[in-house]
């Protein structure tokens, strides 16, 4: 029979072997992790044959059309456009035009608005942003909530 120092001594070392046994099987996945990313995985060369293999069958070297043999990638693209071309029939002509110099119906911003467009923020406008913003929705760039910046 133990007595109660004793078995307040045995429970605490008990709890200690379990940590230290936690610990140093986190030493040993993460020693792990360290060895795989270093080494590699030894499929790594298996899976790598896999992705080429399958490059090489979804490209396309050569199409048949007919008695005729399409090879090159330069003619592949000529024939597979032709081709799609025929399938869907000319564009239709339309009313709208491309041309950019055109822009008389189009709203244009002045110089002077320009300038106010491009010009650098000024403090008060930044504090004001900040202070619009909700508390504790995401962290800024630089690691920082939008919280800190409003109260210090």
């Amino acid at each position: 029979m133990l007595s109660d120092v004793e078995r307040d001594l045995k429970h605490d070392l008990n709890e200690r072997l379990a940590e230290l046994l936690r610990e140093e099987e986190l030493k040993w996945y993460q020693w792990a992790k360290i060895k795989h990313l270093i080494d590699g995985d030894a499929n790594t060369k298996y899976y790598h044959l896999l992705a080429n293999g399958r490059q090489r069958k979804t490209r396309i070297f050569q199409l048949e059309d007919g008695e005729n043999t399409i090879t090159g990638d330069d003619q592949l693209k000529e024939h597979i456009t032709s081709y799609y071309k025929n399938l869907f029939g000319p564009s239709d002509t339309s009313l709208f035009t491309l041309d950019e110099s055109r822009r008389d119906d189009i709203p244009q911003v002045s110089d002077l608005e320009n300038e106010a467009l491009i010009a650098p923020f000024t403090q008060e406008e930044v504090l004001a942003a900040v202070f619009q913003m909700e508390h504790n929705k995401s962290l800024g760039p630089d690691g920082f909530l939008v919280e800190f910046y409003q109260i210090f």
